[in-house]
């Protein structure tokens, strides 16, 4: 596995987005089949594991924890704090004492003295960024935590948080169909020296050329509310995939692999991060680390799936209020 930095931290090139275990998208897997992904990844060279207090508001942590913390000193843990679960509701709060009380129970559910990667999962508009991210440099002042990392901020809002103290990730939706990161968060990570933290490299899927019909998604999918998995959409958005997948062919790996490995080929300061519930799907994923496309094929990639050719917004009105990421005009 080739190994990228984030900060003072040296990962896997392929990190393991562990929120499918647990979170938003069906009913998550058993614990067993949980446990042994997680250390199926570890024996595939898989470094970096993303966690949130928000993922199962708890459980995801816990799993987490439960399972890695013998391995403690082989992974880089990383989790997200400002986003929790409280009374069963979701709750954006990025409060100083908050944070500070958010990080006790983390560290806690995962085992751990520290964690290397705490992230401020969203910044609350209510509370000045600077404030936010003062109470995360107490922390690593505090040893609870080695590295801070922004989630789905603007290169605005990353640069007033790098003043306060060093960001070393900004963790933004990145691939092929979500090109928000190249307006701005890109420029500002090369700038400062930030890694940008790609979730949803696949495009919750789309992009493994497997997904071919949303009637079947699960009540609590989380992408029954994107705009993107509207039926209609979804059915003009469908007319990409068979020019994508020949594409694959072409390039000699799965559709899911040359999605990653056409985000590796943007900068080495980017670290996807998919998640499966699968380990077929996970030692896939794995593999696009080897896979090196050819400028042709970039190119070929880039006219094909882009901001222009792909149909409807990330998220609805009321998730994208929550957000601070940059956007394209409609």
């Amino acid at each position: 596995m080739q190994q990228r930095r984030i900060g003072p931290l040296e990962v896997s090139a392929i990190g393991f987005g562990c929120m499918n275990l647990s979170h938003a998208y069906g009913a998550p897997p058993a614990p067993e089949v949980a446990e042994a992904l997680l250390l199926k990844a570890l024996d595939l060279g898989v470094t970096l594991f993303d966690t949130a207090a928000l993922y199962g508001f708890g459980v995801n942590e816990s799993l987490v924890g439960r399972v890695l913390a013998p391995h403690r000193r082989r992974i880089t843990l990383a989790s997200k704090c400002g986003m929790t679960g409280v009374n069963g509701v979701r709750v954006i709060d990025g409060r100083p004492e908050t944070l500070r009380r958010t990080c006790e129970e983390s560290l806690q559910r995962l085992r751990a003295d520290v964690i290397d990667l705490y992230y401020l999962h969203r910044w609350d508009r209510k509370v000045p960024i600077e404030d936010s991210v003062g109470a995360l440099a107490d922390l690593v002042r505090a040893g609870k935590v080695r590295a801070i990392g922004l989630s789905e901020v603007s290169a605005a809002t990353l640069r007033r948080a790098h003043a306060v103290h060093p960001i070393s990730a900004l963790q933004s939706e990145y691939s092929l169909w979500s090109r928000n990161p190249e307006i701005a968060g890109l420029d500002a990570c090369r700038e400062l020296a930030v890694t940008l933290v790609a979730f949803s490299p696949t495009a919750r899927g789309f992009l493994t050329g497997r997904l071919r019909d949303v009637s079947g998604f699960e009540p609590n999918d989380i992408r029954r509310g994107m705009p993107r998995f509207q039926p209609d959409t979804f059915a003009a958005n469908l007319k990409l995939l068979d020019g994508y997948t020949a594409l694959a062919d072409e390039a000699g790996c799965t559709p899911a692999q040359l999605a990653l490995a056409w985000l590796l080929a943007r900068g080495k300061n980017i670290v996807p991060i998919p998640g499966t519930t699968n380990v077929e799907h996970l030692v896939e994923n794995v593999g696009a680390a080897a896979v090196v496309l050819a400028p042709a094929m970039l190119e070929k990639l880039d006219a094909a799936i882009n901001r222009d050719t792909v149909i409807g917004p990330r998220y609805n009105a009321n998730t994208q209020a929550e957000i601070d990421t940059e956007e394209f005009p409609a």
